[in-house]
């Protein structure tokens, strides 16, 4: 008879997507909004056309809705807000004019493996974005980003604002998953990665 082995990796390993538990200000944010990016993604995985455009109730949110919303938050904020810098492709101003809630109404029109492919490359985009911009100025510098006044946001502010974004929606999105296929739980399982 064989002893079982015992796990020896850390638990950081099967889990990368948890904050410290002891940690600097920067760790605990990046921490916190790579958690919420993780577990909306959890949320939304390995669902086909149907399941990306089942609606709860009266709510006209979706999990592809979702997908493409925060896939445009997370351009918003990387490049328009913290550089004024034009994210490109998909986006284009002149719609989001004529169509303010234009991405949550077209993701029915695109196929899961779009939307896929669009929130993960935007993700690790934003990652990219938001990595030189902490080594160029810090949580302290400011952005684009202002209120009219001459007074301007931090980045600090955009990390904020943007897991506060992540919070909300992740909460629609166990609500949406859950009418999917019963999926429940607060975070994915040790391990998980994304399969679509």
């Amino acid at each position: 008879m064989t002893e079982p082995v015992a796990d020896t990796a850390p638990a950081e390993a099967a889990t990368p997507w948890e904050p410290p538990l002891a940690g600097s200000e920067l760790e605990h944010l990046l921490g916190m909004l790579e958690r919420l990016r993780t577990t909306f993604r959890w949320k939304a995985d390995g669902l086909d056309h149907a399941g990306l455009t089942t609606r709860v109730g009266a709510s006209a949110l979706t999990l592809g809705g979702l997908l493409k919303h925060l896939a445009l938050v997370e351009d918003q904020t990387f490049f328009l807000k913290l550089s004024n810098v034009d994210p490109g492709p998909p986006w284009d101003p002149e719609v989001w004019d004529a169509e303010p809630e234009w991405e949550f109404t077209t993701a029915a029109d695109d196929e899961p493996e779009v939307l896929y492919a669009l929130y993960d490359g935007k993700v690790a985009r934003a990652r990219q974005r938001l990595r030189d911009a902490i080594a160029d100025g810090g949580l302290d510098q400011p952005t684009a980003l202002s209120d009219g006044a001459g007074h301007h946001a931090s980045l600090r502010r955009l990390v904020c604002d943007l897991i506060e974004e992540y919070g909300r929606h992740t909460g629609h999105a166990d609500l949406l998953r859950e009418a999917v296929d019963g999926l429940v739980g607060e975070n994915p399982p040790p391990g998980w990665r994304p399969v679509s």
